[in-house]
């Protein structure tokens, strides 16, 4: 099945995309957090969202997510590692599964601008942002796993049924002593480092990850981020201090790719990031109708 539309991101930029689209009628899959942005819901008071004053994140969250609902929006819960564009559409890599859509919409927000050194240049080549995707590749051989959220403790231990051995580096707070290490290992054979990822080296292919600690040997390196750089996500996609480079219509240097949101650069607002998504979602149907 090919979607007319992929709108990747659940905040108010991809939920009043997936609003509009639904209401003009395009087939599409929203992919993302069910519980919508972590940006939105920290937010202690928001004063500037017209018509809904003095509002806390979490309440602004939840009666985005019940409008959506109440439109027919379902959100496929899922983290996209890859879109690729094919010229005629885009395959989109969500877990273990490949997507099809004639557009997309990217509201994923703003990426960590840091990545670490050596990232980048072995990306396919030995280093991976997605373990459920990669397992199978990884059978008799050993893995880190570098994870900045608790959600991929999971992925890890898919990722040990294949691997003989897999270190997992938590970038957050994993538990207090060494008790939710002996647990982790005990249930899955999985070795827990609290330990600060330094650089990643390799000839060809990554084989090695420095450590403030140690120099760990390895035949590849996960890189687990609740949001990937927009250059690491589409190949070829023009990007500007870590945002994408939109025009005014919200369309970027990929012809069917737009942006709205964050991750399509300042200011970082709320309600800018609306009425950006509502922006790209005609566009996205100007662009459809003109395909036709």
């Amino acid at each position: 099945m090919r979607y007319d539309t992929a709108i990747i991101g659940t905040g108010p930029a991809g939920l009043e995309a997936a609003i509009t689209l639904t209401i003009r009628k395009k087939n599409i899959i929203l992919i993302g957090k069910k519980n919508s942005s972590n940006k939105v819901r920290s937010a202690e008071k928001i004063d500037n969202y017209l018509g809904i004053p003095s509002v806390s994140g979490d309440d602004l969250a939840q009666k985005m997510l019940d409008h959506a609902a109440s439109m027919g929006v379902e959100i496929t819960d899922g983290r996209v590692t890859l879109i690729y564009p094919y010229g005629e559409y885009f395959g989109i890599q969500c877990g273990e599964d490949m997507i099809e859509a004639s557009s997309v919409i990217l509201a994923t927000g703003v990426a960590p601008a840091n990545t670490l050194p050596g990232e980048n240049e072995f990306l396919g080549r030995g280093v991976s942002y997605c373990a459920t995707c990669d397992a199978a590749m990884y059978k008799g051989k050993n893995a880190v796993v570098v994870s900045y959220s608790k959600d991929y403790e999971e992925e890890a231990i898919f990722l040990k049924k294949y691997a003989s051995g897999v270190i997992y580096i938590p970038m957050y707070e994993f538990g207090e002593g060494k008790d939710a290490e002996e647990i982790m290992a005990a249930d899955s054979g999985i070795t827990v480092l609290k330990q600060k990822p330094a650089e990643i080296k390799g000839g060809f292919k990554a084989d090695t990850l420095i450590t403030d600690q140690d120099t760990l040997k390895t035949d590849g390196i996960f890189i687990l981020r609740d949001q990937i750089s927009a250059a690491s996500l589409v190949p070829g996609l023009e990007t500007e201090g870590g945002t994408v480079k939109c025009r005014r219509d919200m369309s970027t240097s990929v012809p069917g790719l737009y942006a709205a949101g964050d991750i399509a650069g300042a200011p970082y607002q709320l309600i800018k990031a609306a009425g950006e998504g509502l922006t790209a979602a005609l566009s996205v149907v100007k662009y459809l109708n003109e395909k036709k």
